[in-house]
């Protein structure tokens, strides 16, 4: 457990870091001194910087999807993550726009793939054929980019707006399943 809380510190050091540096910007010596800890810890818990910000990501999503399937709604597991990151603006607002190696967007459609796949695996008891896997590939990058578009553009429309649009959007194939 104190692995994980320090894990949180150090998103957090990093979190404060992205108010006033661009991620590429940010050192791993400007996290540590911030949290307090040696850079021996930074890299006993993450590979860089990157790694750090996914890993943030993946809690929030834990957080955000943990009961879809089991009561809860795809909706209500999307609001949940939007709001998620309305509440961490600053911190998406910054990891988001760097698109390269390790990025966030890309960690983010694996994630959000993967969750899909092992929905659909559960309700179905296979995995999806290829055309549906088509669908949910194209689903899933378009509710990416739609998700940095909101966090970059100011997030004009409130978390369950975007939860609604995003809903809607899902090609019918794939909502017969998920819907």
């Amino acid at each position: 457990m104190k692995s994980e809380n320090t894990r949180y510190r150090l998103a957090q050091s990093m979190a404060e870091c992205m108010r006033t540096t661009p991620v590429e910007s940010i050192t791993i010596r400007q996290i540590v001194d911030k949290c307090g800890v040696t850079r021996q810890t930074f890299y006993r818990n993450f590979i860089d910087k990157y790694d750090l910000i996914n890993w943030y990501f993946e809690k929030l999503l834990d957080k955000s999807f943990e009961h879809m399937g089991r009561g809860k709604t795809v909706f209500e597991g999307l609001e949940r993550k939007f709001t998620y990151i309305r509440d961490e603006q600053v911190f998406f607002a910054a990891a988001f726009k760097y698109d390269s190696q390790n990025s966030l967007r890309e960690h983010d459609y694996q994630l959000i793939l993967q969750f899909y796949e092992q929905l659909i695996l559960e309700k179905e008891g296979h995995m999806p054929d290829p055309e549906l896997h088509f669908l949910l590939r194209m689903y899933c990058r378009g509710s990416i980019a739609m998700t940095v578009d909101w966090v970059l553009t100011g997030m004009k429309l409130t978390p369950s707006e975007l939860a609604a649009l995003l809903t809607d959007a899902i090609p019918p194939k794939l909502a017969e399943i998920l819907l």
